[in-house]
């Protein structure tokens, strides 16, 4: 697949790594204090060891940087593969964790290997096959389980459950059980955090001011004031309540000692090679996603190669999977926060792993300081932003089927799992495209003629323009990457679903960067499933009454 075209205004990547290393060393500490309790966070949440998170934190700044990463992109672990990971351990270790992690490294490896497999095949296109509504519903069923399992540790209480549909029936019970000390704090950093969500969109400074920083500045003089520190007890409202160690987070004393090494026991059992698909599935679409994210908050509108990235990630998850880390991606909220801190260059996430590296190394005791419920809090914090019910309402403005596609994807997820989610997802999508219309043959197909127009070129798309046959779209335009206007005609489409409306409004924007133009006509005879501006339109003719 040919990458989408970059911007000419943007300097080159040496001159800005060299010019612009001061921003991106105050940025890359900035990010850092963010990425330090997420990683330890993601980790635990994930059966890991907490280490594990900087350690792939650590090779994703220090060594994917030079890679051919996306410029402003942070790499690291992310709470969306937190479910495949803890899956991993849990299926792969049959009641043995530490056997468990060993053998979901061996997956992470073979995943990273097929990550470059497509990378090398250009595969950075796939980011652009999956459905907006799938995606976002697996997403939002992610948010969903990392808050039934992370609302316990908060709560200080070990639930019984394991499903996630299970661990959220158990809160109530949790509430009732909850240990005073640890949910003090718990709620605390929730408050701290939602607060200063809610506060930096007025008062401006606060945004310079990392969210979990002041929940650490928080949470680690109260756990020390708890004395969790030293196993013992204490009684509250004639109940006695015991609290330690167990609650505060565990490292080993030196780096070096937190090495593990694979377990490639069991790496062509079908079990393995179900988490090999989604950490190298998932994973891959994640991360691409993010780093087009990214591109598109760039203050200097620079697009990133795409393929390069996904070589960089895949070659990450290598080396850390190889030394007992997490899987990363181009993680978005760090991503943001980079650039918000003003980031210029790639070098921001290379200083944000040096400083990471440099803090585990010499100031390991402080880390162990760290109560566990305020590292929920923060995971607690990212899972409701992925399932807050503004997506959902965001959903239904696009359109009521994208609602339902939505919904139907994270009840499957929540139900099954992420494969089977997605899967779902996409069937139902291409289920209701059919009723309303789109012929079969044309679902992977685009029927589309080219016609020369003097300096430019039309592109006339018959039947149907759907999720499932833009790569085929999207590539015939990029064969006329030197032309300078291209006109797309859908008059003689039945149906142009919100996925393509999407992309292509992301291709105009592409094409005017590049002092280029990209015309849409001939949806006159359409109608727009909702008012929303990309929403699906569907031609007057077909009168069917279910939206695609």
């Amino acid at each position: 697949m040919q990458s989408p075209p970059t911007s000419s205004s943007a300097p080159p990547a040496d001159q800005a790594d060299a010019s612009s290393w001061k921003s991106d060393l105050v940025s890359g500490f900035l990010v850092f204090l963010i990425a330090l309790p997420l990683c330890l966070g993601i980790a635990m949440a994930s059966g890991f060891p907490p280490v594990a998170g900087i350690l792939t934190a650590v090779v994703g700044g220090i060594m994917s940087s030079w890679l051919g990463s996306a410029r402003l992109t942070i790499k690291g672990p992310a709470a969306g593969l937190i479910v495949i990971a803890i899956g991993a351990v849990q299926e792969l270790g049959q009641g043995d964790m530490p056997l468990g992690y060993r053998r979901a490294l061996a997956t992470i490896v073979v995943a990273a290997a097929v990550q470059i497999v497509f990378a090398l095949m250009r595969a950075g296109a796939l980011g652009d096959f999956f459905p907006s509504s799938v995606v976002h519903g697996m997403l939002a069923a992610i948010g969903v389980i990392i808050c039934s399992k992370q609302l316990h540790t908060l709560l200080g209480v070990a639930p019984k459950a394991k499903e996630p549909l299970a661990l959220l029936g158990e809160i109530p019970q949790s509430l009732g059980r909850m240990n005073p000390e640890i949910a003090l704090i718990g709620v605390i950093s929730l408050v701290l955090l939602f607060g200063h969500m809610a506060l930096s969109k007025k008062v401006a400074v606060l945004k310079r001011v990392p969210a979990p920083l002041l929940v650490l500045l928080m949470a680690v003089p109260l756990g020390l004031y708890f004395d969790l520190d030293h196993e013992h007890t204490f009684t509250f409202s004639q109940q006695v309540y015991s609290v330690g160690p167990n609650f505060l987070v565990n490292l080993p004393g030196n780096l070096l000692s937190a090495i593990t090494f694979p377990d490639f026991s069991v790496v062509t059992s079908g079990a393995s090679l179900k988490y090999i698909a989604m950490f190298s599935l998932v994973g891959s679409i994640e991360s691409l996603l993010s780093a087009k994210a990214v591109d598109m908050l760039d203050p200097q509108k620079r697009r990133s190669d795409l393929d390069k990235d996904l070589l960089a990630t895949g070659v990450g998850n290598l080396i850390a999977g190889l030394i007992g880390g997490l899987p990363m991606i181009s993680e978005i909220v760090r991503s943001s926060a980079n650039i918000g801190y003003g980031a210029k260059s790639r070098l921001s996430n290379f200083f944000h792993g040096l400083f990471l590296l440099l803090f585990v190394t010499f100031a390991p005791m402080l880390i162990h300081r760290i109560p566990l419920a305020a590292l929920a809090a923060m995971l607690i914090f990212t899972g409701v932003r992925l399932a807050s019910p503004s997506e959902f309402v965001k959903t239904f403005r696009i359109g009521a089927e994208q609602l339902a596609i939505f919904s139907f994807t994270l009840v499957v997820t929540l139900a099954t799992d992420l494969l089977v989610g997605v899967a779902a997802g996409i069937v139902l999508k291409l289920v209701v495209h059919v009723v309303n219309g789109a012929p079969l043959g044309g679902l992977f197909r685009p029927v589309i003629e080219e016609h020369p127009q003097g300096e430019g070129v039309l592109l006339r798309v018959r039947h149907a323009a759907v999720f499932s046959n833009y790569l085929k779209l999207k590539k015939q335009i990029a064969r006329h990457a030197h032309v300078k206007h291209v006109e797309l005609d859908f008059e003689h489409a039945r149906l142009v679903d919100h996925t393509v409306m999407e992309r292509l409004h992301e291709l105009e924007d592409e094409f005017a960067r590049a002092g280029r133009h990209l015309r849409i006509r001939g949806l006159e005879q359409h109608r727009g499933l909702s008012t929303h501006p990309l929403a699906a339109r569907k031609k007057h003719a077909q009168s069917n009454p279910i939206s695609a």
